[in-house]
C-alpha cells in the first residue's frame, strides 16, 4: 500500500443558490511522490478526481517524459517562407503581405511553389549522387 499525505485545501465559498451560501472544506489526497516533488519546488502537473468507490477527491500526477523530437531540417529559404523535412514530412510555409494585391499575390506563390519543388528535386539529385 502506498503512503498518501492529506492535504486540506482553503475554504471557499460554494454557492448552489445566490441566497445560499455555506463555506465548504475539501480534503485531497496527494502521494508521497509528489509532495515531495512539490517540496523541492518543482511544478506538478495532475488531475484531481473523487473516488467513486470512497468518495474522497484524489490527485494524480501526470508521468510527463521529455520529448525527443528532431529539428526540422532547412532545405530552402524562400522569398516569403521556407522549404523543411522532417521526419515524416516535408513542409513547405508561405506567408505574403496583403497589399500586393490578388493578381501579385497569385504570381508569388506559383513562383514559391516552383521554386520549393525545384529545391526538392535538387535535393533529390544530391542524394542520389551520395549513392554512386
Amino acid at each position: 500500500m502506498e503512503e498518501v499525505y492529506v492535504v486540506k485545501m482553503a475554504k471557499f465559498r460554494h454557492s448552489l443558490h445566490s441566497r445560499i451560501r455555506k463555506i465548504m472544506k475539501k480534503y485531497i489526497e496527494i502521494p508521497l511522490e509528489v509532495l515531495e516533488r512539490l517540496v523541492e519546488g518543482k511544478c506538478v502537473e495532475g488531475s484531481l478526481r473523487r473516488d467513486e468507490w470512497t468518495g474522497k477527491i484524489t490527485f494524480r500526477a501526470y508521468n510527463r517524459q521529455p520529448c525527443d523530437r528532431n529539428r526540422d531540417r532547412l532545405i530552402r529559404k524562400l522569398e516569403h517562407g521556407w522549404v523543411k523535412e522532417s521526419k515524416e514530412r516535408i513542409k513547405l510555409f508561405e506567408s505574403v503581405p496583403k497589399e500586393l494585391g490578388t493578381a501579385r499575390l497569385l504570381a508569388v506563390i506559383d513562383r514559391e511553389t516552383k521554386e520549393a519543388k525545384n529545391a526538392l528535386i535538387d535535393r533529390e539529385l544530391d542524394i542520389m549522387d551520395f549513392m554512386d
